[in-house]
């Protein structure tokens, strides 16, 4: 590799503002803020959102149901024009 080409990829720790979970991770990310962690000082970066206050990751993401989409469509029109009537 050239030297001086390259940026620095070294030790950094990402906190999520939310609910203050941090992990340690090799990135090459520029920040101005540092951050006391297990002994040494690190450069420290905020993040709004991780797999720990993630809706997906959490277990409280909605899940859509399409099911009562269709059914609500149903009674409100009816079945005019429905592929699926003349069909059966």
């Amino acid at each position: 590799m050239k030297k001086d080409i390259h940026p620095n990829y070294r030790k950094v720790v990402f906190q999520d503002m939310s609910n203050g979970f941090q992990f340690v991770t090799r990135s090459t990310i520029q920040t101005r803020d540092t951050i006391e962690f297990e002994g040494e000082t690190l450069p420290l970066v905020k993040i709004e959102v991780s797999s720990e206050s993630h809706p997906f990751f959490t277990g409280q993401h909605k899940i859509v149901d399409t099911a009562g989409r269709v059914e609500k469509f149903r009674q409100k029109f009816g079945n005019r024009g429905s592929r699926t009537q003349a069909a059966g």
